[in-house]
């Protein structure tokens, strides 16, 4: 939970929290754990979550480490880049029995790998991953922010992976030989004992394997603004598909038209509904 800073100003960013915001948006009931400074940053960011109709119930304070900030370089657009601001608040997110009870309550536990990059707020990850009912692992590998060591052991845990195919490439590189995608998502499937693997490919759409099969939805053609928010949106899309029990076909191609669709927008957690989604899906764009 963190500011993203850009040429044109802050946004409310950080991953889990704008999949949370997505999820809420498009009707699911969600919460946030997270840490945030005594400061100006922080206090505007729990008034956003608040404006969202997030609870900011599991969302702690921190008297000696500021809110999160990243330096956002979107020259790229299609490509976008992070300097990650470190330690900040988020860091240091303690154990409490409250955050354990929330997570045994929840349908679904979603969780990165950026939130392990300190020791105090992997323990708490860590301790939670024991207490959920299904991990949902949502990788975003921001070097230098993480080790082989610390991914593969949340791989282990989780029961549905989403990553982009320069993720799965890049893990691939450490668990098993050059292959191509959808063999090299079985093989991940295989060796980590997971339910699903969700590999996003950017303008080209997204792969689904689970229950021994493989979904592909292409991309949607739109005019893209950026693409910050792009795959929390699609994991909020798909996540919410999941729950209902839809066709694992029908839930990747709802899936990229939100992803698609915030792309059209700046920043990360721009408004939309469940309806517009369906809109971009049967409207013209579609390829």
């Amino acid at each position: 939970m963190l500011w993203d800073v850009l040429p044109t100003g802050k946004q409310p960013g950080g991953a889990p929290c704008n999949v949370a915001v997505h999820l809420r948006q498009l009707g699911v009931p969600a919460r946030l754990i997270s840490r945030v400074g005594d400061d100006e940053l922080g206090t505007e960011l729990l008034d956003f979550i608040r404006s969202k109709g997030l609870s900011t119930a599991y969302v702690q304070g921190d008297q000696h480490q500021q809110t999160g900030v990243v330096a956002v370089n979107v020259d790229d657009t299609h490509e976008v880049s992070y300097d990650i601001v470190g330690p900040v608040a988020w860091d240091y997110v303690q154990p409490e029995p409250a955050l354990d009870a929330a997570v045994e309550q929840a349908d679904m536990f979603v969780f990165g790998s950026l939130a392990a990059r300190s020791p105090i707020t992997r323990a708490t990850l860590y301790r939670l991953l024991e207490h959920a009912r299904f991990r949902v692992f949502d990788v975003n590998l921001r070097p230098p922010h993480y080790t082989r060591e610390v991914v593969e052991y949340l791989l282990s845990k989780a029961e549905l992976v989403k990553m982009n195919h320069h993720e799965l490439a890049e893990i691939m590189s450490w668990v098993g030989p050059k292959t191509d995608l959808p063999m090299a998502m079985q093989a991940l499937a295989a060796r980590f004992h997971l339910r699903a693997v969700c590999v996003t490919c950017g303008a080209d759409g997204a792969l689904l394997w689970t229950n021994g099969q493989l979904y592909q939805a292409p991309g949607l053609r739109v005019e893209v603004q950026d693409t910050i928010g792009s795959g929390d949106a699609f994991l909020a899309a798909l996540l919410k598909g999941w729950q209902q029990g839809q066709e694992s076909g029908e839930c990747l191609r709802f899936a990229c038209a939100a992803g698609a669709l915030v792309a059209t927008q700046a920043g990360a957690t721009p408004s939309f509904t469940d309806a517009d989604v369906r809109g971009l899906l049967a409207g013209p764009a579609s390829p």
